[in-house]
């Protein structure tokens, strides 16, 4: 197959093994959008990123022999997912190549946020010496509920039950999907139960997932962890229940005001509960960095191969 590179790929695995596997692989990731366009025709498949929007205009583009888009990492909310169904578009994406790496970074937040590292370190660095106002929390004494038992849920879920947490999981998408790490349950028991809650799941069919509603539905204050999607939380909301102790703290990779991927306002351009958050004490924040590690680029790419390999063998 004719296979265009329009992101550079992060681990040169990938474009090597299609290579070695027979497949003819061209570079495009410095071509602009028009360039990019006048050429699909002459390709069997993509490889991307986030650089540029998969949508109707690009799909119309290629040939109507065309097979596949590969989105190097998890999310696909830049793909138009329903317009490549109706092309006979097969789209592949790689969750399975950084749920080791998510799931570390969400137990890692949730740490940071139970015993006010960030906070401690910052004083320590300007001088002061708090010890009482830092007493922090055992993670082993809470419940965890997810959102989502996919592959980024089940890894947290290990992670978790290692220290001594019970686990509920909720996934609307799924059934019979309760092991030994976590036990399935229904929403209104999660929100009925939960100390903490972390999100894996995809912004398809939950924009603003966490909203009011959502949050005001829990029988107690509760700690939120998002490493999935910045949307799928209503900043605006989050904050008045940060402000009114519904929500105790906030450790948050992603953010509603990313523009896309990795790309990200101005200081001076950040509205009002985005600013909130950055001097909030009740937050952990990272940018967008959950699924990244030296490990996750190799599994991205060997993820993809496997995939693209079984389905046009």
């Amino acid at each position: 197959m004719q296979i265009a590179f329009l992101d550079q790929a992060a681990h040169p695995y990938l474009q090597q093994a299609l290579a070695a596997a027979g497949h003819t692989v061209t570079d495009l990731c410095t071509r602009d959008r028009a360039y990019i366009l006048s050429v699909l025709k002459d390709f069997d498949g993509l490889m991307i990123r986030s650089r540029l929007n998969i949508d109707r205009e690009l799909l119309d583009a290629c040939g109507p022999d065309f097979k596949f888009v590969a989105r190097w990492g998890v999310g696909t909310d830049h793909i138009d997912l329903d317009y490549a169904r109706a092309r006979g578009i097969t789209v592949f994406n790689s969750p399975e190549g950084s749920k080791h790496t998510v799931a570390e970074h969400t137990v890692g937040m949730l740490l940071m946020l139970l015993n006010h590292l960030g906070r401690a370190d910052r004083q320590i660095r300007a001088g002061g010496w708090i010890r009482r106002g830092n007493v922090g929390k055992e993670l082993g004494s809470l419940t965890v509920g997810l959102i989502g038992y996919g592959n980024m849920g089940q890894m947290t879920a290990r992670r978790l039950v290692g220290f001594g947490c019970r686990v509920l999981a909720h996934d609307k998408f799924r059934e019979d999907y309760g092991d030994e790490y976590a036990e399935a349950v229904s929403l209104a028991t999660l929100q009925e139960q939960a100390d903490v809650v972390s999100l894996h799941l995809f912004l398809e069919g939950n924009h603003y997932y966490v909203n009011e509603d959502w949050i005001n539905a829990f029988a107690k204050p509760f700690y939120l962890i998002n490493t999935a999607r910045g949307l799928a939380v209503n900043t605006e909301d989050l904050v008045a229940a940060l402000q009114q102790g519904r929500v105790l703290g906030a450790a948050l990779d992603v953010h509603e005001y990313e523009e896309q991927s990795f790309v990200h306002l101005e200081p001076g351009e950040l509205p009002a509960p985005f600013q909130y958050l950055r001097e909030s004490e009740q937050t952990v924040l990272t940018p967008h960095i959950a699924g990244w590690s030296e490990e996750a680029e190799e599994g991205h790419a060997r993820t993809l191969f496997a995939k693209i390999t079984a389905a046009f063998a």
